[in-house]
């Protein structure tokens, strides 16, 4: 179950990273949490499209995704890791986390936060 949620956090990221929002939404379970440098909010599916849309024509591009942590039940899954990405010219690296929880027979990312990493000197 581990490679499938880990399958899954890069799916969503290619989906992203395409702009293809038909794919994250189906990927994403309403209302969900999502947490970063602009606060906590609680997000449901017409916001979470205009956030997407907002983000319209900007280049994203994934360079790693590394030292992920994977923690699994049967209706659940916790994910955590550091990426490495470039946004629209910059240079990112982030500390991830995705909380992903069983529906239907179908995992649906419901909580998801990125902190930007500082240099190490």
């Amino acid at each position: 179950m581990k490679t499938e949620i880990s399958k899954l956090e890069r799916k969503y990221w290619d989906a992203m990273n395409s702009q293809d929002y038909e794919t994250v939404k189906g990927l994403t379970k309403f209302p969900c949490l999502v947490a970063g440098k602009r606060g906590v909010m609680s997000v449901d599916e017409p916001a979470y499209r205009k956030m997407f849309e907002q983000g319209a024509g900007k280049k994203m591009r994934v360079k790693n995704i590394a030292d992920e942590q994977i923690e699994t039940a049967e209706d659940h899954a916790m994910i955590a890791y550091v990426i490495e990405l470039d946004y629209d010219g910059e240079a990112m690296k982030c500390a991830c986390t995705s909380t992903w929880v069983k529906e239907g027979g179908n995992w649906r990312c419901a909580m998801h936060t990125e902190t930007d990493l500082e240099e190490k000197a």
